[in-house]
């Protein structure tokens, strides 16, 4: 087995050892994962530069992660394992399904409303990323060694900042940095453009420098980059320069492949502290975990050195049609920009060919070949629609017909969201300070991946189908281009559009990329097709998964927003968030902004009115399998206050 042996460092009571239904009371388990894997397993190849990493006298590589784990004190048999792919170091099944909100405290984490521990659920987190700052939960891995010593080579990181900066460290979210190999290296170049799609600028190289910026001035540093002018919000940035040091950042994917398997499968006497109570394993990722799902799907490793299944089902949320820098020379896992290599072709479940380029591939093609394919309920915001294509997911790569998903796999669009849940109140401001044009979304879809959850569960366990998936669709007329939306956001009132949209386009990182070594720029080719979902006269979606907020709503919602000239580059695309424009809230209020969206009093005679209808489509969805029974007043409850909030304000 892969997993040498799990350092605990404390095991206690949660929630004071309150039980949680008919599972019990719970315990939280914190250590350190040791493994040890052999690099010469034909499975092992996919992971770049395993070949290049020191070896133990046993031949094996060795490496470690942080672990946790919430389980049940008395773990009955048949027992079903959630694995948090985390985002960044930090956990996110807690928040998704949960409703947790809160940091950890007293060595404990928020555990919200106990939605996955009432059910049974052993949680477990794991690192996987060896560059999250200090605290977050990650991997240790070697670094890659040639003949020469430590590995050199290229990399790229960009920026768009929404305040003014002197300095910034090489990393993407002042992750640990990837240093400059030569502080004078004379063919770096950083590039400027007016948005990410715009054409670059050079910098001249004598107007920056690798350094930090301290007490007025640069300070020569191989960990940052120093603009003496200053770096201005809201335009991009990109640095191209010769690093040194390569930790094998693929062996997260390992990682996570063998800690679910130890916990699957290891014995007691191998220190497992799940033994035998482990039958089924669900892995959950959002947004760039949900990115790294995709890619451990991509590179077939569901089965562990032994050839048993891992995963038995996935449910990778907002991972949109891509991959990520999980897996190369230099990576950067963080990174989330258009121009890497997480945005490579294929982007289907099923294999399809892309004419122009000739590949044929689909995600899903090595565990079919191997016959360890997982169920999967993948499932998308707006925002992935709007930024990433995520579109690409069910249709040809020119976005002209649909895709139909394998039996085995749902896709559920999750309308007039944005990337990360919705919540009041009503504020233009996102919570690291970025400034938008009209109010942040509004819409929590976290109700939608609880009931997404139980049916991959039942799906698995009883062979219960799950509610078919519900996309955008080219043959129904409800997937468009986005620029033929245009005209109806216009038309509200002060609303306007993306000055550019964001494009997808095919790249080229040169003949190494297939060993995992890119070349920076890519060479950039045609642009694919991507789609949105269709738009009433209200300016809400047509398509997906439609909670009240849509089918009974008080605002027109976007899963796209516009950058404030707070933070400059004002009217263009900012990344992640989404709005919610109020309806007028009377007649003469719509009067007189000349705003074509009728009223909330005129849609609605009371409170009392619209909250019934609030329950009616609640109950339709519940019916259909997309919402659980239980969750049907939580909705309403929330319907509630945003009627309070929209109808009352301003």
């Amino acid at each position: 087995m892969a997993v040498t042996r799990l350092d605990l460092v404390a095991r206690a009571p949660v929630a004071r050892g309150a039980p949680f239904g008919e599972a019990g009371p719970y315990e939280l388990l914190r250590g350190t994962l040791h493994f040890a894997v052999d690099p010469r397993h034909p499975d092992h190849q996919v992971v770049t530069d395993l070949a290049l990493a020191p070896t133990g006298p046993d031949g094996l590589v060795h490496f470690a992660s942080d672990f946790l784990v919430l389980k049940p004190v008395h773990p009955a048999p048949g027992g079903r394992l959630l694995y948090d792919v985390v985002n960044r170091g930090n956990k996110t099944v807690l928040r998704a399904f949960n409703n947790a909100g809160g940091p950890d405290r007293d060595g404990e984490p928020d555990l919200g409303d106990g939605f996955l521990l009432r059910r049974g659920f052993t949680v477990v987190f794991c690192g996987w990323q060896a560059d999250v700052p200090a605290g977050g939960i990650a991997i240790a891995v070697p670094e890659a060694q040639d003949e020469g010593g430590r590995l050199r080579g290229q990399t790229f990181i960009q920026y768009q900042f929404n305040r003014p900066e002197r300095a910034v460290l090489l990393s993407d979210r002042n992750h640990r940095p990837l240093p400059a190999g030569d502080l004078a290296d004379p063919t770096a170049t950083l590039t400027v453009r007016e948005h990410p799609d715009a054409p670059p600028q050079v910098i001249p190289r004598s107007a920056w420098q690798f350094a930090r910026w301290e007490d007025g001035r640069a300070v020569p540093d191989p960990n940052s980059v120093t603009l003496p002018g200053g770096f201005e919000p809201g335009k991009v940035y990109e640095i191209v320069y010769t690093t040194v040091g390569a930790p094998v950042i693929g062996l997260g994917f390992l990682a996570m492949r063998d800690c679910i398997s130890f916990l699957k499968y290891g014995t007691a006497a191998q220190g497992n502290p799940c033994a035998e109570s482990i039958q089924y394993a669900y892995g959950y990722g959002a947004s760039q975990s949900g990115r790294f799902l995709r890619e451990f799907l991509y590179l077939g490793l569901n089965r562990d050195e032994l050839g048993r299944m891992v995963l038995d089902g996935a449910l990778p949320h907002t991972g949109s049609s891509r991959r990520g820098e999980f897996n190369i020379r230099f990576g950067q896992p963080s990174t989330n920009v258009l121009r890497a290599p997480g945005n490579l072709f294929p982007f289907t479940y099923a294999v399809q060919t892309d004419p122009v380029t000739g590949q044929t591939d689909g995600l899903l093609r090595c565990l079919r070949e191997r016959g360890a394919a997982p169920k999967i309920v993948a499932t998308n915001s707006g925002t992935e629609y709007w930024w990433t294509g995520a579109s690409l997911t069910h249709t040809d790569v020119g976005g002209t017909q649909d895709s139909a998903p394998p039996a085995d796999v749902r896709i559920y669009y999750l309308a007039g969201t944005k990337h990360g849940p919705g919540d009041l109140p009503l504020t233009d401001t996102t919570p690291d300070s970025a400034r938008v044009q009209h109010p942040l979304n509004t819409v929590d879809y976290r109700p939608l991946l609880r009931a997404a959850l139980i049916n991959l569960d039942r799906w698995v366990r009883e062979g219960v189908e799950p509610p078919p998936s519900r996309y955008p669709r080219l043959a129904d007329g409800t997937a468009v281009r986005r620029e033929a939306l245009a005209p109806v956001f216009r038309a509200i009132p002060g609303v306007g559009f993306p000055a550019a949209l964001p494009v997808r386009c095919r790249l080229d990182f040169g003949p190494g990329m297939e060993q995992g070594v890119p070349q920076f720029p890519p060479q950039e080719g045609p642009a694919y097709g991507t789609v949105v979902a269709a738009v009433d006269a209200d300016g809400n979606e047509l398509a997906g998964v439609r909670l009240p907020d849509l089918t009974v709503p008080l605002a027109t919602h976007t899963g796209w927003a516009l950058r404030h000239p707070d933070i400059g580059s004002a009217g263009h695309f900012l990344p992640l968030q989404g709005t919610a424009i109020p309806f007028p809230r009377t007649a003469n209020e719509r009067a007189e902004r000349g705003d074509p969206r009728p009223a909330i009093d005129e849609r609605y005679a009371s409170r009392e009115e619209y909250l019934a209808r609030v329950r009616e489509a609640c109950e339709g969805l519940a019916a259909q399998g997309y919402l659980l029974r239980e969750d049907i007043e939580p909705v309403v409850a929330q319907a509630g206050a945003r009627y309070d909030a929209f109808r009352g304000a301003p």
